[in-house]
């Protein structure tokens, strides 16, 4: 398996690369293929996360933090107007940021279930 693999997932910035690249560098294929399917999965794109965000102008707030598994942030946003929108706007903002932390926990959370972290 390559880079290319990678590089296809929606979103895929250069650091998220490296970053997987450096994770699974020492896998067999079979565990790399594994890991990659669990992955894809669990990956969050951060395009979505942006829609999902900016849905908190128009709509309902905090939708994309319950996406990231935020459920407490994302009963805040909900009863509190995304903190009065200044909450949505900064998560806006940092839509990519968001996106990066979640997926890069979802990683290492998917390389401990495999066992090779």
């Amino acid at each position: 398996m390559n880079d290319f693999y990678f590089a296809m997932l929606p979103g895929m910035d250069h650091e998220e690369l490296v970053w997987l690249e450096e994770l699974t560098k020492k896998y067999d294929p079979e565990t790399r293929k594994r890991f990659v399917m669990l992955y894809q999965n669990r990956r969050k794109d951060p395009q979505t996360i942006l829609i999902t965000c900016l849905l908190g102008f128009v709509g309902v707030n905090g939708i994309h933090r319950f996406l990231m598994d935020e459920i407490l942030m994302g009963i805040l946003f909900l009863f509190t107007g995304g903190l009065c929108l200044v909450g949505t706007v900064i998560d806006a903002i940092n839509y990519r940021k968001l996106a990066w932390e979640y997926n890069k926990q979802a990683s290492m959370d998917i390389a401990a279930m495999l066992g090779k972290f």
